[in-house]
């Protein structure tokens, strides 16, 4: 993923208040069907990635491994995090298209 069209179109999610924060919040989004996709740090941990994985790919939603780190998301966000889900059909295709999925 091209990291500064990522932090771009991140920041802009945010603002328009269509992203949830946190590992619990975004297994809450992802089950209730309210998340499109869910993007996760470069530096999360691998129990981490293989949880949010199973649980994406349990409810049939994307996931996309970022190239920020939890602090770089932190500085866009205003919260260290790992996990983001994007609860927008529109952002979530644009982070899918970054990604080159």
């Amino acid at each position: 993923m091209n990291l500064k069209k990522t932090a771009n179109l991140l920041t802009i999610c945010l603002k328009a208040g269509k992203a949830v924060k946190g590992f619990d919040s975004v297994c809450d989004a992802v089950k209730n069907g309210s998340a499109s996709c869910v993007l996760t740090a470069s530096d999360a941990s691998e129990k981490t990635v293989k949880e949010i994985s199973f649980i994406c790919g349990k409810y049939s939603v994307p996931l996309f491994r970022t190239e920020l780190s939890k602090e770089e998301i932190a500085v866009l966000c205003g919260k260290i995090t790992a996990v983001i889900a994007v609860c927008d059909k529109g952002f979530a295709d644009g982070f899918a298209k970054i990604s080159g999925a």
